[in-house]
């Protein structure tokens, strides 16, 4: 619904920040990685996602899309709640993250406060494959061809094709030209559904 906030920053804690925007006063609940990055200038833009419970709205605010990407991805795991994805995206760079994702390794996962056995395990089965598509050494294609993909399929979806089929399209495209826009990707992939 809020995908990011420009404005005035009134208050920086290890924990949140609250950013001033139109009169109003937002909220954010942040990582120690992006409350290192944050400057101490009047004006800052954070990324948002905010998650909703039956019994809270809680926004929380990113330094950057690839921060906000591995968020996402970390809650969707079972188990991993937005607290315990705040959590090791304090205890671990963005990097780190993938790249123990991908390589596998229970140990690094496990370290995080509030992470057992299981959801390191279960951390590691249902991300492996997603991080090793989209994990780069170079950050900036990392965010753009995840954000471009997820765009893609969200605007294929809305016209009616199923997630499933357009994802596996939407990857063999990837795979043969990782540059394209998001534009292009919907119409390339228009072209075979």
């Amino acid at each position: 619904m809020i995908t990011h906030i420009r404005g005035r920053l009134i208050e920086k804690n290890p924990t949140y920040a609250i950013i001033e925007t139109n009169g109003i006063g937002y909220f954010l609940n942040i990582s120690l990685n992006t409350f290192s990055q944050i400057t101490d200038n009047e004006s800052v833009i954070l990324y948002t996602y905010l998650s909703v419970k039956e019994d809270s709205h809680t926004l929380f605010g990113f330094i950057d899309k690839t921060e906000r990407e591995i968020f996402k991805l970390l809650i969707s795991v079972s188990g991993v709640g937005p607290s315990i994805a705040r959590t090791m995206l304090s205890s671990m760079s963005t990097d780190e993250i993938q790249h123990a994702i991908a390589s596998g390794s229970v140990d690094i996962i496990q370290s995080v406060k509030g992470i057992g056995a299981k959801t390191a395990q279960r951390v590691l089965v249902d991300l492996k494959d997603k991080i090793s598509k989209t994990y780069i050494t170079d950050e900036v294609s990392v965010v753009q061809n995840n954000t471009n993909k997820n765009e893609a399929l969200s605007a294929l979806e809305v016209l009616g094709f199923s997630k499933k089929q357009s994802e596996k399209i939407i990857d063999k495209i990837l795979k043969e030209d990782s540059t394209l826009s998001v534009a292009q990707l919907i119409k390339k992939a228009l072209k075979i559904l």
